[in-house]
């Protein structure tokens, strides 16, 4: 397998930490963003939407990084990271849709704000990451995993983006709950970390892609 991804792309990491989890032996491909490398001709072959992480299974191209997490757990036969039963699938598309929404419209965007000089209102996006993490320290109130007794892709999913809110201006101070939760991630055999982003990026002029 071959996993296309730039280090400082959350979406990437989310791929890339559940390959590392299951560990799957794949080859990493990085795509120079800041080149535009994901807007020419032959990466666009890959994902026309011109965005990382793409996976490349022997020829199978799968883009989008929670298709990603769909497409490896169903693959692999991994039912202990994605439900097969009804209600178990449904659990855990509900948190990947929340990844897809709240997460990305809320620490994401503000971390887009500060890694990648992107134009998103910062006080409007941080409102809405923490309006995320109030309810993610409810949920995790009574349990250690998003759905059920053990880690989920439901729980890969959230992980990059909530763990470098701070780069965003997220202070994570007021969720003891969701660093509990983030610390658990972390002690998983086969974590992989998120690189810590490199102070003043938006300001050399890289702008998100």
């Amino acid at each position: 397998m071959k996993l296309y991804h730039h280090p400082l792309s959350g979406h990437s990491h989310r791929a890339r930490l559940f390959l590392s989890l299951l560990a799957v032996p794949h080859d990493l491909v990085e795509v120079d963003l800041m080149a535009g490398a994901h807007k020419k001709p032959e990466f666009l072959a890959l994902n026309p939407f011109g965005q990382v992480p793409v996976l490349d299974d022997d020829g199978v191209v799968v883009s989008d990084s929670n298709a990603i997490l769909v497409y490896l757990a169903r693959k692999l036969g991994r039912a202990d990271w994605l439900p097969e039963d009804a209600q178990g699938t449904a659990a855990v598309q509900r948190w990947l849709s929340v990844a897809a929404g709240e997460v990305a419209y809320g620490p994401a965007a503000a971390r887009l704000v500060t890694v990648f000089g992107s134009k998103h209102n910062p006080q409007e996006v941080i409102a809405r990451a923490h309006g995320l993490l109030k309810n993610l320290e409810t949920h995790l109130a009574d349990r250690d995993w998003l759905v059920g007794g053990a880690p989920t892709i439901a729980d890969v999913a959230l992980y990059s983006y909530v763990a470098r809110a701070p780069e965003g201006n997220v202070d994570l101070a007021d969720y003891p709950g969701v660093i509990a939760f983030l610390r658990r991630i972390e002690a998983l055999p086969g974590f992989v970390p998120f690189v810590e982003t490199p102070v003043g990026l938006a300001a050399q002029g890289v702008t998100a892609a």
